[in-house]
């Protein structure tokens, strides 16, 4: 089932890389909210997820 960025019920899980990785620029920092269309609720569901997964080394904290 795909998620769509103005569903209610949409959730990050910082498990998920992939669906996170998308949300991020080319230098790694998390797309502002008028880039990424996402609600503020979901845009620091979004932040929270991302710092999740850099903590862990699932993402990494800047690219080249």
């Amino acid at each position: 089932m795909k998620k769509y960025k103005n569903d209610p019920n949409l959730y990050f899980d910082y498990r998920d890389p992939k669906t996170l990785g998308r949300y991020l620029d080319s230098y790694g920092r998390i797309e502002p909210i008028s880039k990424t269309g996402l609600s503020a609720k979901q845009q620091r569901q979004l932040a929270v997820a991302v710092k999740r997964a850099r903590h862990i080394a699932l993402l990494p904290f800047v690219t080249k």
